[in-house]
């Protein structure tokens, strides 16, 4: 078991279907412990998912937009485990004005609750954990949809903030690397979440991936993801940081739809 042993932070479980729930049920499965976070009316949902998990882990109070809940966490966890070897930073969100052709006529405050959300994050929750894992190293991954050189259909400014967690992650890799701390992102291909259906056109995605990835994708197979998570914040990836990993069937790295049949 490649996280045996190790104590991990899982954030954005809400419903079986969420990719967080995928990781921290596979995290488990590889050994480690595992405590998820929630808040406000999302917090039933959550509960009602761990109890899914075997064991059922805790779960912690904290808004990641509330730096006073994110600092109060760190001291949680170093009350309950002296330490942390890695978290998953699985929280975006856009108001609806900011997505689905309304990149022009968003208002700034949205565009500002949606970068806060969804890629400053990041950066709070490093700095209120990394003290945690700065003896020991450990591994930060986030999750990612790869917006670093296009634009999508209806993403809008959900993309931008993705672009810039991109950015995040690098600067992040930077900045902790001297602890032996690596930061990651996952792009994953489209899958089947809630926070999936809050996107406008998300089904055109869907339905056109499996045909330009070579491997193929299934969008509502959240496996593939959840392992190379697990892999990032274990000790196989040790030399690995600042990097965006594809999970996505191969989609990116195609100009055009594949050939369904090899050629004679």
């Amino acid at each position: 078991m490649i996280l045996e042993g190790k104590k991990i932070l899982v954030t954005g479980v809400l419903t079986p279907a969420s990719i967080a729930f995928a990781i921290a049920d596979q995290a488990q499965q590889e050994g480690a412990d595992i405590v998820l976070t929630s808040f406000g009316r999302a917090m039933s949902l959550t509960e009602k998912s761990a109890r899914r998990m075997k064991p059922t882990p805790e779960i912690l109070e904290m808004d990641v937009n509330n730096q006073d809940q994110v600092d109060a966490l760190a001291e949680t966890l170093k009350r309950r485990w002296g330490r942390l070897d890695g978290f998953v930073h699985a929280i975006a969100f856009a108001p609806a004005d900011a997505l689905g052709g309304n990149f022009l006529t968003a208002p700034w405050e949205s565009v500002q609750n949606a970068f806060r959300t969804s890629a400053y994050s990041l950066k709070a929750m490093a700095q209120a954990l990394s003290p945690l894992m700065a003896e020991q190293g450990g591994s930060i991954v986030t999750l990612d949809f790869d917006n670093s050189t296009q634009a999508w259909p209806f993403y809008d400014w959900m993309g931008v903030c993705k672009a810039a967690l991109e950015s995040v992650t690098r600067y992040l890799a930077r900045d902790l690397g001297h602890h032996h701390i690596r930061v990651n992102a996952l792009a994953a291909g489209p899958l089947k979440t809630m926070a999936a259906k809050g996107i406008p056109g998300f089904e055109r995605f869907e339905d056109s991936w499996g045909k330009r990835a070579p491997l193929g994708w299934d969008s509502t197979d959240r496996t593939p993801v959840a392992k190379m998570a697990c892999v990032l914040l274990s000790d196989w990836s040790s030399a690995t940081t600042g990097e965006i990993v594809h999970v996505d069937g191969g989609y990116h790295a195609m100009g055009a739809e594949v050939a369904t049949e090899p050629p004679d």
